[in-house]
């Protein structure tokens, strides 16, 4: 089995990159490598590396974010369950300004996506539970929640199709 990745560029916002890695499916199940540090980082800009990862799990029907910051990049997936995935370009400045892109990820799909720094990055719990996987790059200090810019999940600016339109939501994003 060797380790390989196919990288796609989005086709709708500019700068999103979707990983799919090689799986090695077999009569006991699957095996596959979801991050190889001398291929992905030479997907990021020079001199930044991923510094750490963090996991979130959660219950049917949770939605969290639209949440993002100015200077972290994110490899993003679904390790266990089922998630729609949205990510949403907040960078004024972009051609894809507040255009949105939809991903399913999980059991059934073992992709990754790469999303640059000035995106907004939400998921959705389709499934009874779900465990969400992020690798971080960045450079100085981690930026957490309170120096993230936060996105009403429902801006009508955005008009996401999201699955349930009363998600169990955090109470930073229901303040919005």
């Amino acid at each position: 089995m060797s380790i390989s990745f196919e990288v796609n560029e989005s086709d709708i916002l500019d700068d999103l990159k979707i990983i799919n890695p090689s799986i090695y499916s077999e009569k006991r199940g699957k095996i596959w490598t979801s991050y190889h540090s001398e291929f992905l980082s030479s997907l990021l800009p020079n001199n930044l590396s991923f510094k750490h990862d963090k996991f979130s799990q959660s219950k049917k029907n949770v939605l969290r974010g639209i949440h993002g910051d100015k200077k972290s990049w994110k490899i993003v997936s679904c390790i266990q369950g089922s998630i729609m995935q949205v990510v949403v370009d907040m960078r004024k400045s972009s051609r894809t300004y507040l255009k949105w892109q939809s991903f399913e990820l999980g059991d059934s799909c073992q992709s990754s996506i790469i999303i640059p720094p000035g995106m907004g990055n939400a998921f959705f719990v389709k499934s009874d539970i779900a465990t969400y996987h992020y690798k971080l790059a960045y450079n100085g200090d981690y930026i957490d929640a309170e120096d993230q810019f936060t996105v009403a999940w429902n801006d009508a600016r955005l008009d996401i199709k999201w699955p349930n339109m009363a998600p169990i939501l955090s109470e930073r994003d229901k303040g919005l």
